[in-house]
């Protein structure tokens, strides 16, 4: 009983934290969307859109923001390229969001995202990203866009793509879906306040479905996640909410921890994390994931809450930390 009470404990901190007002971190996710070659006017409006929805999230969530492919330049891979060895020059830890909007291709051996200028191939968009050392995820949402999830696949960084294999060849709507569920309270499947990777993802992919349902047409497209690293990536069907369904095995093997821990629009309480913070929080949440997943292998309730509190005071200490460095930090400006 005593266990119980002290995890109930800890329980009410870790909640009252995360309801109070809190000072943002001093570091600002990087969002760089790139509106590739559209062909005609009527995409060229639709892919528009689709970047108006990432700006406005961005500034939301207090992002710099980089867009490429919506000026004057003819040569947006340059411009691409150019971007990133401005990432690699910065000291921030923070997260980098690369959200490609537009047509894709696959000639049975190679995937390119289409730009005007010179086309963006898998292997070079690896390439360009191999500098970054900090956490990085790649949203694709054209057609064809599976190969650059074998390409990108890596520890740390999580990849999405519209489709399940690059012979997805038709136009994809997955990315209207996603940029309208990225910053949408409403996608917040799990109500923590902040709408998550993995929770727009999912939304997505289903909005993505009802739609071929509802026109009643063969799905042309079928949207992976990639966050363990394994290049394999992960379909939606597999999940019950932003739980992985019971009856799926390998469950360790699924993707999409590390896309609930991403938001693009944080809330309050998230944003008062360093980077290092987060990267604590997330390693304990890892740890109380898997101890959830072997709950009934203990001998009784009491050894397993025994367990939950070796867990839990640690992530109580990463929120309390937090605060204090937030209210110092108030304190000290003038």
């Amino acid at each position: 009983m005593q266990n119980r009470t002290n995890v109930l404990n800890l329980v009410i901190v870790l909640v009252t934290f995360l309801l109070s007002g809190v000072a943002k971190a001093e570091d600002r996710q990087h969002v760089i969307v790139v509106v590739g070659a559209a062909g005609t006017d009527e995409y060229g409006a639709m892919f528009g859109e689709w970047a108006d929805r990432w700006r406005q999230a961005a500034t939301e969530g207090q992002c710099d923001l980089t867009i490429v492919g919506q000026d004057d330049q003819s040569d947006d891979l340059t411009s691409l390229k150019h971007c990133v060895t401005e990432l690699v020059q910065s000291p921030s830890k923070e997260s980098v969001w690369l959200v490609l909007i537009g047509h894709g291709t696959f000639d049975g051996r190679e995937a390119r995202f289409n730009l005007r200028g010179q086309d963006l191939t898998a292997a070079e968009l690896a390439a360009i990203l191999q500098p970054v050392q900090r956490p990085v995820a790649v949203i694709n949402c054209s057609s064809c866009s599976s190969p650059f999830l074998n390409a990108l696949s890596g520890s740390g960084r999580i990849i999405v793509t519209a489709t399940k294999d690059g012979a997805e060849i038709q136009f994809s709507r997955f990315g209207d879906y996603l940029s309208a569920a990225i910053g949408n309270p409403d996608a917040d499947i799990d109500r923590d306040g902040q709408t998550s990777l993995l929770e727009a993802w999912l939304q997505a992919s289903r909005r993505t479905e009802e739609f071929y349902e509802s026109e009643g047409r063969l799905a042309t497209e079928h949207s992976l996640l990639d966050d363990t690293g394994d290049g394999k990536g992960s379909r939606a069907e597999l999940y019950e909410g932003v739980r992985i369904r019971d009856n799926v095995k390998d469950q360790q093997q699924v993707d999409g921890r590390l896309a609930h821990r991403w938001h693009l629009v944080r809330s309050e309480a998230e944003r008062q994390l360093t980077p290092e913070h987060r990267q604590q929080r997330d390693e304990l949440e890892d740890q109380l994931e898997k101890l959830r997943q072997r709950k009934t292998t203990f001998a009784d309730e009491a050894e397993y809450l025994q367990a939950l509190e070796k867990i839990l005071v640690p992530l109580a200490r990463i929120y309390h930390s937090a605060a204090a460095d937030a209210a110092e930090a108030s304190a000290s400006k003038p």
